[in-house]
């Protein structure tokens, strides 16, 4: 009846229709920028992750320079420990050769006498001919002088029986000592041969350690990154003491158990190892970066394995690694001191045992921060350290 109302519906769906794909028509580029916008954002992201772990990398790579040589180090141990095992056992296998030798030469001595008892008997035989016995059985003047000689013809065959049994036994070992020499010839080979392989390999880390130590003297940037390192090891020892220190104040009403108080021997103390002074206590400058150092004590150079002694009686309260100091050896002289021994190649004390003065208790190295054998030598009252020079023995 009325067609109006029904154009005027249609043409209002239309209208939505066209507003709808008009509305998506404008919405596709605010889409667009978003989708863009994410995927930026993922990018970034992984960029983001990429750089944290080349950051992790770099960490990694950087890793602590003094446990960096410390790591040379225990792998320069390592070597000297199984060059050291192999001469030993190089060291046994010669005297096992020594003694194989003096009973080669007691063998050959008693073969030659032996040999020329036999030649003489042969002579005696030859010269009597093949019925020499008979001659003289038949030479007797009665069966009592018979059977004398026949008691002595037996009594000389059994002992030429017997000189050539012993020749033959003789024989027999020497030619088994013989062989044991030459078996111990052939393993004191081999035990050559692994020794100079276990030198070949300290002399490549010891020459890697060198290159590693020449790199942080000569860069700054590695040369203060280790003295931070150093400053922590050292500010390690100093907690350590000043614990020991609080605990000995704690139990101050018991009477000291160690050494004697070295104040009365002030100057006169012995020396923890032989050797020249080459680096002093107090502060130090740095010839090429301008920077300066305060040594805690000083260092003496020293032939490699020379033993290092304990300077007062005490107690080992640490002997153990330690970052930049190498192996280091703490006594506790329970009368307010403490000494401290560092680069050390093998330490001969326990922690908790009681040592004496001059008592050995490791040897000395290039372990930490050092390319040269060294002993670094700390003395400190309490946590206090000072100067070591004012309380050695002078020389």
């Amino acid at each position: 009846m009325r067609p109006w109302p029904v154009f005027r519906v249609g043409v209002m769906i239309w209208g939505l229709a066209s507003l709808s794909w008009s509305t998506v028509a404008a919405a596709d580029p605010i889409i667009d920028k978003i989708e863009k916008e994410r995927k930026a954002l993922d990018q970034l992201k992984g960029q983001i992750e990429e750089a944290r772990k080349q950051a992790d990398a770099a960490g990694k790579k950087r890793e602590s320079l003094l446990q960096g040589i410390q790591t040379l180090d225990e792998r320069l141990l390592q070597y000297r420990q199984a060059h050291q095992e192999i001469s030993r056992k190089l060291q046994k296998k010669d005297q096992e050769i020594e003694v194989i030798n003096t009973r080669l030469a007691g063998l050959r001595a008693s073969m030659r006498e032996r040999q020329d008892a036999i030649l003489a008997r042969l002579k005696v035989q030859y010269m009597e001919g093949r019925f020499g016995h008979w001659k003289t059985l038949l030479a007797s003047d009665s069966y009592g002088d018979f059977q004398r000689r026949l008691q002595y013809l037996s009594a000389v065959s059994e002992r030429d029986y017997a000189l050539m049994g012993t020749f033959r036994a003789d024989m027999t070992r020497m030619e088994e000592a013989e062989r044991q020499r030459e078996e111990a010839r052939v393993g004191m080979l081999s035990y050559k041969q692994s020794t100079e392989k276990q030198l070949a390999e300290m002399k490549s880390v010891k020459k890697e350690k060198k290159i590693y130590l020449a790199k942080i003297t000569h860069e700054k940037e590695s040369y203060e990154r280790a003295l931070q390192e150093l400053e922590r090891s050292a500010s390690r020892i100093d907690s350590l003491l000043r614990e020991l220190e609080q605990r000995r104040r704690a139990a101050a009403a018991r009477p000291p158990t160690g050494g004697i108080a070295p104040r009365g021997v002030k100057g006169a103390l012995p020396w923890p190892a032989n050797g020249d002074i080459i680096s002093f206590f107090g502060r130090q400058k740095h010839p090429t970066f301008n920077t300066y150092v305060q040594r805690r004590g000083i260092e003496i150079k020293t032939v490699e394995g020379s033993t290092i002694h304990a300077v007062m009686p005490g107690a080992v309260v640490y002997a153990d690694w330690l970052k930049g100091y190498g192996l280091v050896i703490i006594l506790d002289h329970a009368n307010g001191f403490f000494s401290l021994y560092a680069h050390a190649s093998k330490i001969l004390a326990t922690v908790g045992a009681q040592v004496g003065a001059g008592q050995v208790i490791g040897e000395t190295g290039d372990t930490g921060m050092t390319g040269e054998n060294t002993l670094y030598f700390e003395l400190r009252e309490g946590a206090d350290p000072i100067d070591p020079l004012h309380w050695l023995a002078k020389r």
